[in-house]
């Protein structure tokens, strides 16, 4: 046989080789489960026939058009097709592409809670949140919110111009702060780092242009207060009560505990059933009755040459100076100081040689907003030297840096850090006041007594 198989090697392969019987026995029960879906119908013919009559009301034409509506509930389909003709007549639709809600965690965004002066009163004390992307611009968000504020339905309805409008700083509870003026409408958005915001209505009927802001500077013993009015025309008692109002509750006894004065004219209390205009003058001095103002509080609060009021709202954004740093030897170190609404940064430049002469490299000094205590001129020699004073809580003790630079840049640094003092009100500030009242009324109490010995 293996002789045979020498000479015909492809003769084994022709041979059938037999099923085994495990691949016989699966294909035989995928032909019974094959069976049992299928279904054999034997067709048989139909003895009675039908009549033409018969055969054509099975299959009768029917009539659609005058077919009654249903009466059933409407789709989510259909109350969106009815909403679509409503937005689609949105008059701030060019705005909904600064919309950030369908964007958050894919784009830059920024959540802010608008308080709507116009509703209700009970509505307008619920916020309306709103999602916007963070390139835009004050004026921007002010069109997405007339948008959704559109599309949700509210009432009353709004004016078609944007411009009709301003957002204002709002506390948690919707209060309007009218210590500073309304948001810059060019200004982007992510500027400020504010989350709750007012939207007002700044014209006071429609046709009209829109009004001057006007700002009444009330200064104080312990800082000032920007009072907004609607025109000249009001009275200088409306803006005392303004300010009292300010510092929540001063005139609770009957008859004024406090007048105004002139900043420019100490001692002499404004009439008070005068008017704005006749005053001359947008400042005034909040003082309290039988006293006067001494050389105390103009030594603990100078006044601040404010040139525009939304100078306050951009101080909060990072600038850097370079300038020089004085040490105790009297020479200087040349630094970049850098200020924002939440630290002071103190950087050495590099290559200092002078440092080096004297052994000492100046390290780099952060300092947070709120340790910071207060923010002096020293002294203005000329146009191009002139000092000023940084003092700094740190380690419970109180610290003070001394800088020079020219006049101008040294009284912008002064001016940008009073304003953030003003603005975040820090407890640092008022215990460093406190502290420094105090030694004030030791040392004059101390050369009374040294004058009432001399005199006896």
């Amino acid at each position: 046989m293996n002789h045979l198989n020498n000479l015909c090697p492809g003769l084994q392969d022709s041979f059938v080789r037999p099923e085994p019987a495990a691949q016989r026995l699966e294909r035989l029960r995928k032909e019974r489960q094959n069976q049992i879906k299928c279904k054999n119908i034997q067709w048989k013919e139909r003895s009675s026939s039908q009549s033409a009559d018969n055969l054509s009301s099975l299959f009768e034409k029917k009539d659609f058009k005058d077919r009654p509506r249903s009466t059933g509930s409407k789709s989510t389909l259909s109350l969106r097709l009815e909403q679509c003709p409503q937005q689609l007549n949105n008059p701030f639709n060019e705005y909904s592409k600064f919309d950030g809600k369908g964007h958050v965690g894919t784009t830059a965004t920024k959540k802010i809670d608008v308080y709507l002066s116009m509703q209700s009163t009970q509505e307008k004390l619920h916020p309306m949140t709103v999602v916007t992307m963070a390139n835009a611009r004050v004026h921007d968000l002010i069109g997405l919110i007339c948008w959704q504020y559109t599309c949700e339905g509210r009432e009353p309805k709004l004016t078609e111009n944007v411009n009709t409008y301003c957002l204002h700083i709002a506390e948690d509870d919707g209060e309007v702060d009218t210590d500073f003026p309304p948001l810059d409408s060019n200004e982007p958005i992510h500027k400020f780092g504010f989350s709750t915001l007012a939207l007002v209505e700044k014209y006071s009927s429609p046709g009209l242009g829109p009004k001057q802001s006007l700002f009444v500077r009330i200064n104080a013993a312990h800082g000032f207060s920007l009072i907004p009015v609607d025109s000249l025309k009001v009275t200088m008692k409306d803006i005392l009560q303004k300010a009292l109002k300010k510092r929540k509750g001063s005139q609770k006894g009957s008859g004024p505990m406090y007048r105004l004065e002139k900043q420019t004219e100490p001692n002499v209390a404004v009439d008070l059933d005068s008017t704005l205009e006749s005053q001359g003058t947008m400042e005034f001095c909040l003082v309290r009755e039988n006293s006067s103002r001494g050389e105390e509080s103009s030594e603990e609060d100078p006044p601040i040459d404010i040139t525009t009021v939304q100078d306050m709202l951009s101080s909060h954004h990072y600038k850097s100076f370079k300038i020089s740093m004085i040490h105790k030897l009297r020479f200087t170190t040349d630094v970049q100081l850098g200020i924002s609404g939440e630290k002071v940064e103190i950087d050495p430049v590099t290559n200092q040689k002078t440092s080096t002469k004297f052994w000492i490299r100046q390290k780099p000094i952060s300092i947070d907003s709120d340790l910071l205590c207060a923010c002096d001129l020293v002294e203005e020699k000329s146009p191009s030297h002139a000092i000023f004073k940084l003092t700094y809580l740190s380690n419970h003790d109180y610290k003070a840096l001394y800088f020079e630079c020219d006049a101008a840049t040294v009284n912008e640094i002064v001016l940008k850090v009073n304003y953030i003092l003003e603005s975040r009100a820090s407890t640092s500030r008022a215990d460093y006041f406190a502290q420094k009242q105090r030694k004030l009324n030791r040392r004059t109490s101390f050369s009374f007594q040294k004058d009432k010995k001399s005199g006896q």
